[in-house]
């Protein structure tokens, strides 16, 4: 698990724009999942097409946004494969401080891949 270097540019560009839009609501929800102990490792989807995995949190028409950005877990995607349930050590030394980084699952129809991306700081 990693940045993949062909995130620059195409999708580095309109993640970032959204996210700078989202991130104190992503990042209040991660803190949330976090809290209530449903997971240390939260994971937020983010696509333009309706997907499974996670449950949507912002909607991109409603807040005129590129991307619908959901709301998941580690566990989640162990449950769907997505992480191989050998992997999960893995991932979890890979996992960012989520007070500083939130992870995103970016599903589009030329990538797939987790990212790693700073909250704007105040």
């Amino acid at each position: 698990m990693h940045n993949d270097p062909e995130l620059s540019g195409k999708y580095l560009g309109t993640i970032s724009q959204d996210f700078v839009k989202v991130a104190d609501s992503i990042k209040e929800a991660s803190y949330q999942v976090r809290k209530r102990g449903f997971s240390e490792y939260p994971v937020f989807p983010v696509c333009k097409e309706p997907q499974p995995v996670g449950q949507l949190l912002i909607d991109k028409l409603t807040s005129e946004l590129e991307w619908n950005y959901y709301i998941s877990y580690m566990d989640e995607f162990v449950q769907r494969g997505l992480i191989d349930a050998d992997k999960q050590e893995a991932f979890k030394a890979a996992y960012k401080d989520p007070d500083e980084f939130c992870c995103l699952f970016v599903i589009d129809k030329e990538f797939t891949n987790f990212v790693f991306i700073p909250y704007p700081e105040d």
